[in-house]
């Protein structure tokens, strides 16, 4: 939800606000050279909560403003102020550089879409030509069979292109996965530690026996409090993009982990039962039923207004079928799947997950029924050996 969203981009801001005003007085204290490493880190964790480089500026300005008390950047002589603004400069690197990668991705985009305009353009002309073809000489059995192979020819040739479009569909979705492993690897070996290991010291020195700095324990108390609470969101974040327990434990424990998060998030109730034998599924299989069930469940809670759901997964014959129900508000799934539709990039892309791996998906809605989609992939036991 934007409002929400908005609600961790501050938290992000805030977190890293004190991270870097802790690093950049770290740096104009000591005076090294060893703070590229640490101004990118920064630079990576600002990327990854969803700031922009604005932010990030206003982020070095309210370190620079809360550091005029020790150092004095008016003093050209000192480097102060170049050093802190070499520590920023690398610290925008990170951000520089995923905006180069989106620009040079949307240009890709806009090659692809060229070349798809030109071809559907060709395929149009080619369809008008064959349409008077077929017209003008209708009375000869040999031109009209003639006719019918061009057109099938052009058909094919549709066909092509549309596994291509289907291939490349299919290849982002991919990628996607692959960059949601990155960001979550890095999320849990980098910023978390950093951030513990932050509340490790700001909690050591809160427990110092110096009883004159009685109000700074108190900010250094909230301190810490808004570094667990980054540290949280970081999790849950993490969780979203790739939860470590489908690696770590299965695919049931993780379905049952988001979906109690959900439920205590959303006050919906959640009931699920499972087919053990679903972890035998590969990877990869497994992947694409948390994917598609956590879309799902998304929709729910976004969408339905419901109240309850059950998801089940149960083993029929040769596949492993999931069922996720909800007694919320139906919709026309025709309607929701038209072009124009912005939430059909959901359905269209759960339905290329599941597809991705050999299975199929259909979608219920009736008035007073809810929603229940239905996901069913290839199963097939190995014989065990005697």
């Amino acid at each position: 939800m934007p409002t929400e969203n908005g609600q961790l981009i501050k938290q992000a801001r805030t977190g890293l606000a004190a991270r870097y005003l802790t690093a950049l007085r770290a740096h104009l204290g000591r005076k090294s050279r060893g703070y590229r490493g640490h101004a990118q880190r920064l630079g990576r964790a600002a990327l990854t909560g969803g700031l922009v480089t604005l932010d990030l500026a206003r982020i070095h300005e309210q370190a620079i403003v809360a550091l005029t008390s020790s150092h004095n950047f008016a003093n050209g002589r000192n480097g102060s102020l170049k050093r802190a603004g070499l520590f920023f400069t690398h610290a925008l690197i990170p951000l520089e550089t995923a905006q180069r990668a989106a620009r040079e991705t949307n240009r890709h985009l806009e090659q692809r879409n060229e070349m798809l305009r030109l071809h559907t353009t060709a395929l149009a002309k080619g369809n008008h030509r064959l349409e008077r073809e077929v017209a003008r000489r209708r009375a000869g059995e040999v031109v009209i069979r003639k006719g019918k192979e061009q057109y099938r020819a052009l058909f094919l040739e549709s066909q092509v292109m549309q596994k291509k479009l289907r291939q490349l569909t299919r290849q982002i979705i991919s990628a996607q996965e692959e960059e949601r492993k990155e960001i979550s690897r890095e999320l849990h070996d980098e910023v978390v530690q950093t951030l513990v290991g932050i509340n490790v010291e700001l909690s050591a020195l809160g427990r110092g026996a110096v009883a004159s700095l009685h109000a700074m324990k108190a900010k250094i108390a909230h301190t810490q409090r808004l570094v667990e609470h980054s540290v949280s969101a970081v999790h849950r974040f993490a969780r979203e993009l790739r939860p470590a327990v489908l690696d770590d434990l299965g695919l049931i424990p993780a379905l049952h982990a988001y979906s109690q998060n959900l439920a205590s998030r959303k006050k919906i109730k959640i009931q699920m039962t499972a087919f053990g034998g679903v972890e035998a599924l590969e990877g990869a299989k497994r992947t694409v039923l948390f994917r598609v069930a956590q879309e799902a469940l998304t929709n729910v809670a976004r969408h339905a207004h419901a109240t309850q759901i059950r998801m089940s997964i149960s083993k029929i014959s040769g596949a492993i079928r999931m069922e996720i129900s909800d007694n919320g508000q139906s919709f026309h799934v025709g309607d929701a799947l038209l072009a124009k539709n912005p939430k059909r990039l959901g359905l269209i892309g759960m339905k290329e997950r599941i597809e991705m791996v050999g299975g199929k998906l259909a979608i219920e809605s009736a008035q007073g029924k809810g929603t229940t989609v239905r996901a069913e992939v290839p199963f097939h036991l190995e014989k065990t050996k005697k």
